[in-house]
């Protein structure tokens, strides 16, 4: 296991990688949870008497999100209450006297690490930790923070490389997302384990379902993955209509390992009993047996959310991995929303990931205070939900097992 850190001491020179990755429009970056969350473990090496340098990325060369992060210095010092300051640079002269300069408590933010080259090429911890990049930077620091949970599925240099050549501890959020988003696998429930399963990644959810196994007694589906299982059932529903390009391609991948599923778990696996689309501009449902479907179908309807309802209640834990509508048009928001509602209002432990429908949570005004855990990770969380390796966690692993506590 990773240590965390409880594990460091004081007055330490702590490099901490942080997710900041934002949306961005026309050119300003938009204030999120992320910022929220992560200022937490900044405050707390800030509390500790540490000098904190932050590293962080934002979007990818050639896209309009690939901005600088001065904004997102300023964002982050509103939330943790103290200065940040920017050097717009990474690992130069500029930077390198910049860290230099830090007193105890000071925070400071490098330039967006994927502006330097040896950023992004996935490559073996090994391999990044020989890189200018990584061999320029790391003598500058006592020890090593990753708080970037949301980025662990990816062997970056800034999340690999560096804990291979100094003491490395997991930041609050690395800790607490993944405790809550390996604990389908690794805890044991008092009560029926439910999956909430929608969203337009339909292999994603499929590799979840067939991963787990198990470990889930009800799967309640919605979204495009509802509709692909709705058609292996038979029903008129689950291809492209009016122009989309969402469903036929998906279902020439996994119509195979859905009609196993179905075969295999069918009497776990809920599909949707009536379907939502518009009708001369306004919301209306229609039961899955009388669909014929000539428009897309947006949401799943009031019975579906009742009767999902009524497993919820009775589930000790539930997972959630994607939206069960078009939730961002409030008239087809009823399934995603409703579902969340069930859950908060349930004593059941709750998981909500995926950054969609953890946004719907925000979006609709519903206190992330009735959830066990609330994800801020996509691809990670899907990966922990498959039990598949994550590379920034098991180079944690490996540097708490090479280097003893920096404490003294």
């Amino acid at each position: 296991m990773f240590k965390t850190l409880d594990d460091i001491g004081s007055g330490k020179r702590v490099l901490v990688r942080l997710d900041l990755n934002s949306p961005v429009e026309d050119g300003m970056v938009r204030d999120n949870r992320r910022f929220a969350r992560h200022a937490r473990t900044v405050r707390e090496l800030v509390d500790a008497g540490h000098r904190v340098v932050v590293m962080a990325h934002q979007g990818r060369p050639g896209r309009d999100s690939f901005v600088s992060l001065d904004q997102h210095a300023e964002l982050l010092a509103e939330y943790v209450e103290t200065p940040v300051a920017f050097v717009d640079d990474v690992y130069g002269d500029s930077a390198i006297a910049a860290v230099r300069s830090l007193d105890a408590g000071e925070v400071l933010m490098l330039e967006n690490v994927r502006m330097c080259d040896d950023e992004l090429p996935e490559k073996p911890p090994e391999q990044h930790a020989e890189s200018e990049f990584v061999r320029s930077l790391a003598p500058e620091f006592d020890c090593y923070v990753d708080d970037a949970y949301s980025a662990a599925h990816r062997a970056h240099a800034s999340l690999v490389g560096f804990p291979l050549v100094l003491p490395a501890y997991a930041g609050r959020v690395m800790q607490s997302e993944y405790e809550a988003n390996t604990s389908i696998a690794n805890r044991e429930f008092d009560g029926p384990v439910t999956m909430v399963l929608g969203g337009a990644k339909a292999t994603d959810v499929i590799d979840v379902m067939s991963a787990l196994d198990e470990a889930v007694d009800h799967y309640l589906l919605g979204g495009i993955v509802g509709e692909l299982f709705l058609r292996a059932a038979g029903y008129d529903v689950g291809y492209d209509v009016g122009g989309t390009e969402l469903y036929d391609h998906q279902w020439a991948d996994n119509e195979e390992r859905i009609r196993e599923l179905l075969a295999e778990r069918g009497d776990r696996i809920h599909l949707p009993f009536d379907l939502a689309y518009e009708r001369d501009g306004e919301r209306a449902e229609v039961p899955v047996e009388d669909v014929e479907k000539d428009q897309p179908l947006l949401d799943v309807g009031s019975l579906t959310v009742g009767r999902y309802g009524g497993v919820i209640e009775d589930s000790a834990a539930v997972f959630v991995k994607g939206a069960l509508g078009v939730f961002e048009d409030e008239r087809f928001a009823d399934g995603t929303v409703g579902i969340l509602e069930s859950i908060a209002s349930s004593d059941c432990f709750s998981v909500v990931g995926g950054g969609d429908t953890s946004r719907a949570i925000e979006l609709y005004g519903l206190n992330e205070e009735y959830f066990s855990h609330v994800s801020i990770a996509g691809g990670a969380y899907v990966r922990a939900l498959t039990g598949q390796s994550l590379p920034a966690v098991e180079v944690l692993c490996e540097s708490a097992m090479e280097y003893e506590s920096v404490s003294e």
